[in-house]
């Protein structure tokens, strides 16, 4: 599978965006599908990860209740509705294929990387 992220862009605090993830040459639904981040001089960080079979959504702890992930199997893409940004939000956000651990999504288990798509929020 290959992945295209995209949407990302400049906002100001408080604002909302959303990335898309969109896949190619298989379905999304063989897989789990994470979005991670990577901010200026920090190492890549998981934020929010959707189960191929089932849909089910899991995020990460400093996310949770502002970032929404969500799925179009017919559009065969995975969209991170990013509200109330914050500046710390500001990153380049990456998707990626592969295999979620309980309830969490490992970046060692996921593979497919798509090219990132960076979202900068500033006043």
């Amino acid at each position: 599978v290959q992945l295209q992220a995209s949407g990302g862009g400049l906002v100001q605090p408080g604002g909302s965006l959303r990335l898309s993830c969109a896949a190619s040459g298989s379905t999304l639904d063989y897989y789990d599908i994470g979005w991670f981040r990577q901010a200026p001089g920090k190492e890549r960080e998981w934020v929010s990860c959707i189960s191929g079979s089932d849909n089910i959504t899991y995020y990460a702890d400093s996310v949770k209740g502002r970032l929404t992930i969500s799925k179009d199997s017919a559009k065969n893409t995975v969209y991170l509705q990013l509200n109330s940004l914050k500046p710390e939000d500001t990153a380049v956000y990456y998707c990626a294929a592969g295999y979620r651990h309980g309830s969490t999504c490992p970046q060692t288990l996921f593979g497919s990387w798509g090219q990132g798509t960076l979202v900068t929020v500033s006043s």
